[in-house]
């Protein structure tokens, strides 16, 4: 990673589950909280919560993490009982609570690993974060105690640009005055973050984790990672 004078990282999934889609973290919360659906039928409930949240002001900038969390689930759990995979009971109306507990609960776990490679990044370059998020960003950054480590952060509730677009990579680009070559880019997904950092010229870091769905193109990935705090080996000297 020589040359490399700053960095922009992904947040969701990067640092906050360590390359584990947050559909499958939500997934493992509905299982250890023995919801009786099936993995289809969540995914459905995902997809349809994802696209209700893209187009509707739910998710408030006041919200902390807990707080997206709990009106994630319960849109999805409505869903299930709207569509008859869930009776509707006290049962039922009771999950949201626990999975966005379990989940809230799991990304501090994870942050207790992540937050010290921040902090050693954070040290030797300027970091800015790139996220396709919600509006509520700098609440969630503030209730973890990590929104001092970034110079800037670029939203796409706040800019309007939403990955893959790389339009979005180049305001991170430009929030570090720097050039795409001297730019390294960290994220867990490939199409949204190392294919459109890569056609800008950024170099790239893929966390890869439990995803989405199988990548089987990994060209545009300078180097890939499986767990957060191998970037110390790589990028701290």
């Amino acid at each position: 990673m020589d040359g490399i004078k700053g960095i922009i990282l992904d947040y969701g999934a990067t640092i906050d589950s360590n390359g584990k889609h947050w559909a499958e973290v939500l997934w493992d919360a509905y299982t250890e909280n023995q919801v009786p659906v099936t993995k289809t039928a969540f995914l459905e409930a995902y997809i349809y919560g994802e696209r209700y949240l893209a187009t509707h002001p739910v998710i408030q900038p006041h919200y902390t993490f807990r707080d997206l969390l709990l009106a994630k689930t319960d849109i999805q759990i409505k869903h299930l009982i709207e569509n008859d995979f869930l009776p509707e009971d006290d049962k039922s109306l009771a999950y949201s609570l626990a999975i966005s507990n379990h989940c809230y609960n799991f990304a501090r776990s994870v942050l207790k690993n992540t937050i010290p490679v921040l902090e050693k990044l954070a040290e030797k370059y300027p970091l800015v974060l790139v996220s396709n998020f919600y509006g509520n960003i700098e609440t969630v950054l503030k209730d973890f105690g990590i929104e001092s480590f970034f110079r800037e952060i670029i939203e796409s509730a706040v800019v309007k640009i939403r990955k893959p677009d790389p339009a979005i990579f180049a305001l991170g680009v430009k929030a570090l005055t720097l050039q795409p070559h001297e730019t390294l880019v960290v994220g867990d997904s490939y199409k949204k973050d190392i294919l459109p950092a890569h056609s800008l010229g950024c170099r790239t870091i893929w966390l890869k984790g439990r995803g989405w769905e199988e990548e089987k193109d990994e060209n545009a990935a300078d180097t890939i990672i499986y767990d957060f705090k191998e970037l110390e080996k790589i990028i701290i000297k």
